[in-house]
């Protein structure tokens, strides 16, 4: 099968390749499109692409689109911060992501460190879990009306330090109503839902996000589904694709699929 990749981080953001390099290594995969995606910029986040990136992120990808046309069709994408103001009319496609959450002026990652989270919990929530989830999923179930993404980015980040159901329980009629009710309100809007291996080849987990109970409720909604690998590392572009590709259907890799 031939695959392509459309969430992808370069040192504009916080990936560790340039564009280019990640282009020549898509074209060395036999690729025949990428799609880049750098992180929106958000005051708080240090993760997220600072202002003075943009519009050389944006022209930088523009350039290579013309350099490399005819060997590789290339994207220019944005992933949107929930609470990320910036435009997003000069991209080809926009994929919608929580990362943070918000306490009055304050914002937090769920997904920087174990910790973090666990903090985030304490500190807002109570010490409730489910408080915390369910704060998370109405975030995910306001995206596209939020960002009018174009996909929804791992749906369930907050299992980035749960793979081992230590901190709190996915099977919980909390956990699962919250999560349900996001994908409801997302069902029939005009988005595709991610497959994501990031966290994967970045060494926190060993299994894609969603978790089975929830790929199998978006396969039952009849939501569009596509496989992403969240890169940072050229390295590790299509991590986990031989393994999940039958999650997906073949189309899903053509970028006339994401347009």
């Amino acid at each position: 099968m031939i695959f392509a990749n459309y969430h992808t981080h370069t040192t504009f953001c916080d990936g560790r390749d340039t564009p280019e390099q990640l282009v020549q290594e898509a074209i060395r995969l036999g690729c025949p499109a990428l799609g880049f995606s750098g992180h929106s910029y958000a005051f708080y986040d240090a993760a997220c692409m600072p202002k003075e990136n943009i519009r050389p992120y944006q022209a930088e990808i523009r350039r290579l689109q013309s350099a490399y046309s005819g060997q590789i069709r290339i994207l220019l994408g944005i992933e949107q911060e929930y609470y990320s103001d910036e435009p997003t009319e000069a991209y080809d496609y926009v994929i919608g992501a929580v990362h943070n959450l918000r306490h009055g002026s304050e914002y937090r990652s769920v997904d920087h460190t174990r910790e973090r989270l666990i903090a985030i919990v304490d500190d807002w929530f109570g010490g409730d879990w489910y408080a915390m989830v369910e704060e998370y999923y109405r975030l995910v179930g306001d995206l596209y009306e939020k960002t009018h993404c174009r996909v929804i980015a791992h749906f369930d980040l907050i299992e980035k330090f749960n793979e081992a159901g230590e901190l709190f329980d996915r099977t919980h009629p909390r956990y699962r109503a919250a999560a349900l009710a996001a994908l409801n309100r997302l069902k029939s809007a005009p988005v595709l839902f991610e497959i994501n291996t990031g966290a994967i080849a970045r060494g926190y987990r060993t299994s894609p996000y969603p978790d089975p109970f929830l790929l199998r409720a978006m396969q039952d909604a009849g939501v569009k589904l596509m496989l992403n690998s969240d890169c940072h590392d050229r390295r590790f572009l299509l991590c986990g694709f031989d393994q999940y590709a039958h999650l997906v259907p073949p189309e899903s890799f053509s970028p006339d699929y994401l347009l």
